[in-house]
Protein backbone atom coordinates (compact mmCIF):
# COMPACT_ATOMS: atom_id res chain seq x y z
CA UNK A 1 0.00 0.00 0.00
CA UNK A 2 1.04 3.57 -0.61
CA UNK A 3 0.33 6.69 0.75
CA UNK A 4 0.72 10.28 -0.24
CA UNK A 5 0.85 12.87 2.74
CA UNK A 6 -0.60 16.00 1.99
CA UNK A 7 1.23 18.73 4.38
CA UNK A 8 3.80 18.33 6.52
CA UNK A 9 3.73 20.21 9.77
CA UNK A 10 2.93 18.96 12.65
CA UNK A 11 -0.06 16.90 12.13
CA UNK A 12 1.13 16.11 9.00
CA UNK A 13 4.57 14.93 10.92
CA UNK A 14 2.26 12.51 13.48
CA UNK A 15 0.32 11.04 10.73
CA UNK A 16 3.71 9.84 8.96
CA UNK A 17 5.20 8.68 12.31
CA UNK A 18 2.53 6.80 13.05
CA UNK A 19 1.81 5.21 9.10
CA UNK A 20 5.32 4.31 9.21
CA UNK A 21 4.08 1.65 11.80
CA UNK A 22 1.98 -0.05 9.44
CA UNK A 23 3.07 -3.26 8.01
CA UNK A 24 1.11 -2.72 5.30
CA UNK A 25 2.23 0.42 4.26
CA UNK A 26 4.99 0.39 2.28
CA UNK A 27 5.73 3.99 0.97
CA UNK A 28 4.57 7.45 2.24
CA UNK A 29 5.14 10.07 -0.42
CA UNK A 30 4.66 14.14 0.96
CA UNK A 31 2.89 17.28 -0.45
CA UNK A 32 4.76 19.42 0.73
CA UNK A 33 7.41 23.02 -0.10
CA UNK A 34 9.82 21.51 2.03
CA UNK A 35 12.44 19.11 1.14
CA UNK A 36 12.58 16.44 3.33
CA UNK A 37 15.04 13.59 3.18
CA UNK A 38 14.03 9.88 2.07
CA UNK A 39 11.07 11.18 1.12
CA UNK A 40 9.60 11.82 -2.55
CA UNK A 41 8.32 15.61 -1.91
CA UNK A 42 6.01 16.77 -4.84
CA UNK A 43 5.85 20.64 -4.53
CA UNK A 44 1.55 20.41 -4.82
CA UNK A 45 -0.76 18.03 -6.10
CA UNK A 46 -0.15 19.19 -9.36
CA UNK A 47 3.13 18.11 -9.70
CA UNK A 48 2.09 14.19 -8.74
CA UNK A 49 2.05 12.47 -12.49
CA UNK A 50 0.38 9.60 -11.34
CA UNK A 51 -2.09 9.82 -8.48
CA UNK A 52 -3.47 6.73 -9.30
CA UNK A 53 -0.41 4.45 -8.02
CA UNK A 54 -1.65 5.72 -3.95
CA UNK A 55 -4.14 4.03 -2.07
CA UNK A 56 -4.43 6.25 0.74
CA UNK A 57 -4.23 9.82 0.51
CA UNK A 58 -3.90 11.62 4.00
CA UNK A 59 -4.69 15.54 3.92
CA UNK A 60 -2.93 17.06 6.63
CA UNK A 61 -2.67 20.97 5.14
CA UNK A 62 -4.24 24.04 6.61
CA UNK A 63 -7.97 23.97 6.81
CA UNK A 64 -8.58 26.43 4.52
CA UNK A 65 -6.79 24.21 1.43
CA UNK A 66 -8.78 21.23 1.96
CA UNK A 67 -12.03 21.99 -0.33
CA UNK A 68 -9.36 22.42 -2.77
CA UNK A 69 -7.83 19.29 -2.38
CA UNK A 70 -10.32 16.93 -1.74
CA UNK A 71 -12.39 18.36 -4.94
CA UNK A 72 -8.98 18.19 -6.96
CA UNK A 73 -8.75 14.18 -5.60
CA UNK A 74 -12.29 13.70 -6.18
CA UNK A 75 -12.31 14.51 -9.42
CA UNK A 76 -9.19 12.57 -10.44
CA UNK A 77 -8.91 9.10 -8.40
CA UNK A 78 -11.73 6.88 -8.07
CA UNK A 79 -12.56 3.81 -5.42
CA UNK A 80 -9.63 5.47 -3.35
CA UNK A 81 -9.59 5.97 0.87
CA UNK A 82 -9.35 9.58 1.25
CA UNK A 83 -8.65 10.97 5.10
CA UNK A 84 -8.95 14.37 5.94
CA UNK A 85 -8.02 16.06 9.34
CA UNK A 86 -10.86 17.83 10.93
CA UNK A 87 -12.46 20.43 10.54
CA UNK A 88 -13.63 19.19 7.34
CA UNK A 89 -13.33 22.95 5.82
CA UNK A 90 -13.38 26.41 7.04
CA UNK A 91 -17.11 27.25 6.64
CA UNK A 92 -20.04 25.61 5.35
CA UNK A 93 -19.12 24.23 1.57
CA UNK A 94 -20.86 22.23 -0.53
CA UNK A 95 -18.83 19.28 -2.61
CA UNK A 96 -20.48 15.80 -3.17
CA UNK A 97 -18.43 13.11 -2.98
CA UNK A 98 -19.35 10.19 -5.15
CA UNK A 99 -16.01 8.37 -6.37
CA UNK A 100 -14.17 8.04 -3.36
CA UNK A 101 -14.41 6.98 0.32
CA UNK A 102 -13.61 10.04 2.61
CA UNK A 103 -13.18 9.99 6.66
CA UNK A 104 -12.56 13.15 8.87
CA UNK A 105 -9.67 13.16 11.64
CA UNK A 106 -11.93 13.34 14.82
CA UNK A 107 -9.47 11.49 16.52
CA UNK A 108 -11.71 11.47 20.37
CA UNK A 109 -13.29 9.47 19.15
CA UNK A 110 -10.75 6.93 19.67
CA UNK A 111 -9.85 8.08 23.14
CA UNK A 112 -10.83 4.77 25.32
CA UNK A 113 -12.43 6.37 28.17
CA UNK A 114 -14.95 8.44 25.76
CA UNK A 115 -15.15 4.94 23.60
CA UNK A 116 -15.84 3.65 27.06
CA UNK A 117 -18.30 6.80 28.33
CA UNK A 118 -20.59 5.83 25.41
CA UNK A 119 -20.79 2.21 26.17
CA UNK A 120 -21.88 3.11 29.06
CA UNK A 121 -24.36 5.87 28.59
CA UNK A 122 -26.10 3.64 25.92
CA UNK A 123 -27.91 2.10 28.96
CA UNK A 124 -28.85 5.22 30.96
CA UNK A 125 -31.00 8.15 30.05
CA UNK A 126 -28.90 11.09 30.25
CA UNK A 127 -30.32 14.39 31.64
CA UNK A 128 -27.56 16.82 30.42
CA UNK A 129 -24.01 17.46 29.32
CA UNK A 130 -21.51 20.06 30.23
CA UNK A 131 -17.98 20.18 27.40
CA UNK A 132 -15.19 22.21 28.34
CA UNK A 133 -12.02 22.80 26.52
CA UNK A 134 -9.61 25.30 26.92
CA UNK A 135 -5.74 26.59 26.94
CA UNK A 136 -3.62 29.59 26.73
CA UNK A 137 -3.07 29.69 22.49
CA UNK A 138 0.58 30.78 23.50
CA UNK A 139 1.38 27.72 25.21
CA UNK A 140 0.05 25.46 22.41
CA UNK A 141 2.79 25.67 20.38
CA UNK A 142 6.03 26.51 22.63
CA UNK A 143 8.64 26.57 20.11
CA UNK A 144 6.34 28.97 17.48
CA UNK A 145 5.11 32.45 17.80
CA UNK A 146 1.46 31.94 17.90
CA UNK A 147 0.47 34.89 16.01
CA UNK A 148 2.52 33.25 13.12
CA UNK A 149 0.21 29.95 13.43
CA UNK A 150 -2.81 29.40 11.51
CA UNK A 151 -5.07 29.33 14.38
CA UNK A 152 -4.75 33.28 14.98
CA UNK A 153 -5.87 33.60 11.26
CA UNK A 154 -9.30 33.53 10.40
CA UNK A 155 -8.62 33.16 7.03
CA UNK A 156 -6.64 30.01 7.33
CA UNK A 157 -9.42 28.36 9.05
CA UNK A 158 -8.46 29.18 12.57
CA UNK A 159 -10.22 30.14 15.80
CA UNK A 160 -11.69 28.00 18.64
CA UNK A 161 -14.75 26.93 16.89
CA UNK A 162 -13.00 25.57 14.05
CA UNK A 163 -9.83 24.76 16.02
CA UNK A 164 -11.69 22.72 18.68
CA UNK A 165 -14.78 21.11 17.01
CA UNK A 166 -13.36 17.73 18.39
CA UNK A 167 -16.32 18.48 20.80
CA UNK A 168 -18.96 19.39 18.45
CA UNK A 169 -17.95 16.25 16.70
CA UNK A 170 -18.27 13.83 20.02
CA UNK A 171 -21.44 15.23 21.56
CA UNK A 172 -23.20 14.56 18.11
CA UNK A 173 -21.46 11.19 17.67
CA UNK A 174 -22.83 10.43 21.43
CA UNK A 175 -25.99 12.97 21.95
CA UNK A 176 -27.56 13.22 18.78
CA UNK A 177 -27.29 16.28 16.11
CA UNK A 178 -27.73 19.28 17.95
CA UNK A 179 -31.77 20.88 17.21
CA UNK A 180 -31.65 24.06 19.35
CA UNK A 181 -28.49 26.37 19.58
CA UNK A 182 -27.63 29.45 21.03
CA UNK A 183 -24.13 30.82 20.87
CA UNK A 184 -21.39 33.63 21.48
CA UNK A 185 -18.16 33.19 19.08
CA UNK A 186 -16.08 36.12 20.38
CA UNK A 187 -12.68 37.66 20.50
CA UNK A 188 -12.39 38.47 23.94
CA UNK A 189 -8.60 38.72 25.09
CA UNK A 190 -5.43 40.75 24.12
CA UNK A 191 -4.21 37.92 21.76
CA UNK A 192 -2.89 39.60 18.82
CA UNK A 193 -5.01 37.81 16.52
CA UNK A 194 -8.00 38.27 13.98
CA UNK A 195 -9.69 34.83 14.67
CA UNK A 196 -12.45 34.26 17.53
CA UNK A 197 -10.73 33.12 20.78
CA UNK A 198 -14.07 32.29 22.65
CA UNK A 199 -16.86 30.17 21.84
CA UNK A 200 -19.78 29.54 24.05
CA UNK A 201 -22.62 27.44 23.24
CA UNK A 202 -25.86 26.28 24.76
CA UNK A 203 -28.10 23.89 23.14
CA UNK A 204 -30.28 20.76 23.14
CA UNK A 205 -30.11 17.64 20.71
CA UNK A 206 -32.53 15.55 19.10
CA UNK A 207 -32.13 13.02 21.69
CA UNK A 208 -33.62 15.83 23.97
CA UNK A 209 -30.59 16.15 25.88
CA UNK A 210 -29.28 19.40 27.19
CA UNK A 211 -25.91 20.49 26.54
CA UNK A 212 -23.55 23.78 27.63
CA UNK A 213 -20.18 24.07 25.48
CA UNK A 214 -17.09 25.80 26.08
CA UNK A 215 -14.27 26.46 23.91
CA UNK A 216 -11.16 29.12 24.52
CA UNK A 217 -7.64 30.28 23.45
CA UNK A 218 -7.67 31.99 26.75
CA UNK A 219 -7.37 29.75 30.05
CA UNK A 220 -3.85 29.66 31.07
CA UNK A 221 -4.66 26.48 33.53
CA UNK A 222 -5.09 23.87 30.47
CA UNK A 223 -8.67 21.63 30.66
CA UNK A 224 -10.79 19.60 28.80
CA UNK A 225 -13.34 17.98 30.57
CA UNK A 226 -16.63 16.29 30.22
CA UNK A 227 -19.64 15.94 32.83
CA UNK A 228 -22.52 13.84 31.94
CA UNK A 229 -25.28 13.51 34.36
CA UNK A 230 -27.78 10.80 34.18
CA UNK A 231 -30.96 9.74 35.91
CA UNK A 232 -28.26 7.57 38.33
CA UNK A 233 -25.12 8.92 38.06
CA UNK A 234 -22.86 11.86 37.26
CA UNK A 235 -19.78 10.99 35.12
CA UNK A 236 -16.87 13.31 35.01
CA UNK A 237 -14.03 12.55 32.44
CA UNK A 238 -11.24 14.25 32.41
CA UNK A 239 -9.08 14.13 29.28
CA UNK A 240 -5.84 15.78 30.21
CA UNK A 241 -5.63 13.62 33.68
CA UNK A 242 -6.46 10.25 31.81
CA UNK A 243 -9.57 9.78 34.40
CA UNK A 244 -13.23 9.15 34.69
CA UNK A 245 -15.09 8.79 37.48
CA UNK A 246 -18.49 8.38 38.18
CA UNK A 247 -20.74 9.06 41.28
CA UNK A 248 -24.16 7.42 41.94
CA UNK A 249 -27.13 8.53 44.25
CA UNK A 250 -25.68 6.08 47.26
CA UNK A 251 -22.62 8.55 47.26
CA UNK A 252 -20.15 5.83 45.94
CA UNK A 253 -17.19 6.90 43.19
CA UNK A 254 -15.68 4.32 40.77
CA UNK A 255 -12.80 5.40 38.98
CA UNK A 256 -11.56 4.56 35.52
CA UNK A 257 -8.18 5.86 34.79
CA UNK A 258 -5.99 5.26 31.54
CA UNK A 259 -1.82 4.61 33.18
CA UNK A 260 0.97 5.70 30.97
CA UNK A 261 -1.73 7.10 27.90
CA UNK A 262 -0.06 8.01 24.61
CA UNK A 263 -1.58 10.29 22.07
CA UNK A 264 -0.29 8.06 19.23
CA UNK A 265 -2.43 5.80 20.34
CA UNK A 266 -5.56 7.05 19.32
CA UNK A 267 -4.20 7.89 15.62
CA UNK A 268 -3.07 4.57 15.11
CA UNK A 269 -6.48 3.38 15.74
CA UNK A 270 -7.77 6.34 13.67
CA UNK A 271 -5.92 4.69 11.04
CA UNK A 272 -6.11 1.59 11.74
CA UNK A 273 -10.26 1.69 11.46
CA UNK A 274 -10.27 3.46 7.94
CA UNK A 275 -7.84 0.96 6.30
CA UNK A 276 -10.24 -2.00 7.99
CA UNK A 277 -13.60 -1.91 9.16
CA UNK A 278 -14.60 2.14 9.49
CA UNK A 279 -17.20 1.63 12.43
CA UNK A 280 -16.08 4.48 14.53
CA UNK A 281 -14.36 6.45 12.47
CA UNK A 282 -15.87 10.02 11.36
CA UNK A 283 -17.40 9.53 7.82
CA UNK A 284 -17.81 12.51 5.34
CA UNK A 285 -21.21 12.73 5.81
CA UNK A 286 -21.28 12.86 9.84
CA UNK A 287 -18.49 15.53 9.10
CA UNK A 288 -21.01 17.81 7.18
CA UNK A 289 -23.48 17.84 10.40
CA UNK A 290 -20.19 18.93 12.05
CA UNK A 291 -19.71 21.76 9.72
CA UNK A 292 -23.66 22.54 9.80
CA UNK A 293 -23.92 23.08 13.40
CA UNK A 294 -20.34 25.43 12.89
CA UNK A 295 -22.57 27.15 10.30
CA UNK A 296 -25.13 27.99 12.56
CA UNK A 297 -22.78 28.74 15.27
CA UNK A 298 -20.94 31.27 12.77
CA UNK A 299 -24.45 32.71 11.51
CA UNK A 300 -25.55 33.52 14.94
CA UNK A 301 -22.79 35.53 15.55
CA UNK A 302 -21.92 37.26 12.12
CA UNK A 303 -22.18 40.96 12.88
Amino acid sequence: MKVLLIGFGSIGKRHCEVLSNFSKIKKIDLVTKQDIKNKMCYKSLDFVSDLNQYDYFVISSETNKHYEQLQFLEERVKDKLIFCEKPLFEAKRELKIKNNRVYIGYVLRFYPLLAKLKEILSHETVLSVNVRCGQYLPFWRPNTDYKNSYSSKKDKGGGVLLDLSHEIDYIQWMFGEFDEINSYQVKVSDLEIDSDDLTILIGKTIKGIFVSLSLDYISKITHRDIIVETLNYTYVLDFILNKMIRKGKDGKEKSFEIPNFERNFMFEKMHTDVLSKRKNVCAYKEALKVMNTIAIIQEQNNE
